[in-house]
């Protein structure tokens, strides 16, 4: 597995590069699969690759230095700001079910699952709630492909697929400002169901966990 450096970048060079990776991998039709960590400055919002932004207060979101940008992957909208993204690139035949998507995302999330583990938190697949049409906000929203501990989404994740090849990339919330995400989202923010990395272990920094998701 090629494992990218972690940076931190705009939203816009954020998803250019995952998108980059994409079209490279199919181009070149490679094999081996590409792993990649990265961050977000200033913070930005992503919406779905189909979803309305009629939700969001763009005055808001500018006197506040958050980006807006649109992703390649399905899903609903998360404000980036206090974590860590992943994405993953790799052809479909190289998973085992790869061509199921539910199976591909658990395959996938695995790797997270195991890195985690080295961290002294186990995580776990969630279980599929049903889904309120009115949430905006895609940490919210449970699907049996999210990772969770104890019961509460800590990553969220989404994919999409072109000629073969797959890209998930997914939100580790390392932390977050519940009444910045209610003013973004206007909606209740249910801390029961979301839960960060500094409420299970306020002393594991991101540079730690970073160095554990990048060792191959």
């Amino acid at each position: 597995m090629q494992i990218l450096p972690y940076s931190i970048n705009t939203g816009q060079v954020n998803m250019d590069v995952d998108k980059q990776l994409l079209e490279s991998a199919i181009s070149e039709q490679l094999q081996e699969p590409i792993f990649r960590l990265y961050g977000w400055n200033p913070p930005c919002v992503s919406l779905g690759r189909n979803q309305d932004e009629g939700f969001l207060d763009k005055e808001f979101l500018k006197s506040n230095n958050i980006d807006v940008v649109r992703r390649l992957t399905g899903g609903r909208a998360l404000l980036h700001d206090d974590e860590i993204t992943y994405s993953f690139v790799c052809p479909v035949s190289y998973l085992r079910n790869g061509e199921h998507v539910v199976s591909s995302y658990k395959e996938i999330s695995q790797i997270l699952i195991d890195k985690f583990k080295l961290l002294g938190i186990e995580l776990e697949f969630g279980g599929t709630r049903h889904i309120n049409p009115k949430l905006d906000y895609c940490m919210l929203i449970s699907t049996g492909a999210d990772l969770c501990y104890k019961n509460k989404k800590l990553i969220g994740s989404a994919q999409c697929r072109k000629n073969g090849y797959i890209l998930q990339h997914g939100s580790i919330l390392y932390d977050y400002d519940r009444d910045l995400l209610k003013k973004v989202f206007h909606e209740d923010i249910d801390t029961d169901s979301i839960i960060s990395i500094k409420q299970i272990n306020n002393k594991l920094t991101k540079n730690e966990i970073i160095e554990i998701l990048s060792k191959g």
